[in-house]
């Protein structure tokens, strides 16, 4: 491929900021070993003229969490007519939409946790909010920010005092808040890549969390956790369940790559959690050591995307 002038979007103003800058780390210099002239622009919401008067030839998106994830600088790039690697507006949206991603996997059959959506406002009575959770959800059950990732605002609620404080911190990140029924099971994660409609997972990996939880220290610090790559599971399990990762993929309208993620119960089934559009880069992400098992160096991953992208 000939050398592209290629801008990368990192850091922006998300909880996720740090992740953001470690990702774009590798990917910039993955691009730059690839020979492309490589642009790195710190994305800021109010300097959006660094975009606005941008020249070149594609953008890679290094962004996590809000404005980046969400369909927001996807939206800025298509009026812009700028291309980009990874999903669209829609499919981008819809996926940091975890309710609505929940039901249109639902629709596809793939098995999801009992979940449901409250907003939360400064009118709103929490005292009836947590009446209906008390009502439709036994214990223990999750409460999370709906729009958010990385664990970000997420409480395992297990006794009635909890469920106050576990909605306020879910509300510092969204006003709608996620309640779902707790699975115990094997953290499972699926890259898929490819091009639309032709789309291929890769090897699962299998995380075993240093914490009893897979959170944000166990997902982003060196020995945070261990991967298993592949999974400890069987034949047919796997099959089924690359299958669901790639259904989950075209039902959001996702493209280029994405990661999905699920919880294997003791009874074999495997539970969708959410799909990442924009899934971790750095020295300890998922998606690069499941690539690398598949016999794909980083650097060759990265210009796999650019080269999908430019081919679309």
């Amino acid at each position: 491929m000939d050398a592209l002038k290629i801008a990368v979007l990192y850091g922006g103003v998300s909880k996720e900021r740090e992740v953001s800058i470690s990702s774009s780390k590798g990917i910039i210099n993955a691009l730059k070993k690839n020979g492309h002239d490589v642009i790195a622009i710190d994305f800021h919401p109010e300097r959006l003229h660094e975009i606005l008067t941008l020249k070149v030839d594609l953008v890679f998106i290094g962004l996590h969490g809000k404005y980046g994830e969400d369909g927001s600088v996807q939206g800025l790039l298509d009026m812009l007519n700028i291309p980009y690697v990874g999903s669209g507006v829609l499919a981008s949206s819809l996926a940091m939409d975890k309710f609505k991603a929940k039901q249109l996997f639902a629709i596809e059959n793939i098995p999801v946790a009992k979940g449901e959506r409250y907003r939360i406002t400064e009118t709103t009575n929490v005292d009836e909010v947590q009446k209906q959770i008390l009502a439709a959800f036994d214990y223990p059950f999750v409460i999370k920010p709906n729009r958010e990732g990385s664990t970000v605002g997420l409480t395992i609620v297990s006794e009635e005092n909890q469920i106050k404080e576990a909605i306020q911190r879910a509300t510092k990140s969204d006003e709608y808040i996620l309640v779902e029924q707790f699975i115990k099971g094997k953290e499972l994660t699926v890259p898929v890549l490819g091009k639309m409609n032709e789309e291929e997972a890769l090897p699962i990996i299998e995380i075993i969390p240093k914490n009893e939880l897979y959170d944000y220290e166990s997902k982003y610090s060196e020995g945070g956790s261990e991967h298993i790559i592949p999974a400890r599971i069987s034949e047919s399990l796997t099959e089924k369940i690359k299958d669901y990762a790639v259904r989950a993929h075209r039902v959001l309208g996702c493209e280029t790559y994405s990661r999905a993620d699920f919880l294997l119960t003791d009874d074999g089934t495997p539970y969708i959690l959410e799909v990442n559009t924009l899934p971790g880069m750095t020295p300890t992400s998922l998606f690069p050591d499941s690539a690398k098992t598949a016999n794909m160096s980083y650097e060759e991953m990265i210009e796999k995307f650019v080269q999908l992208t430019i081919d679309a």
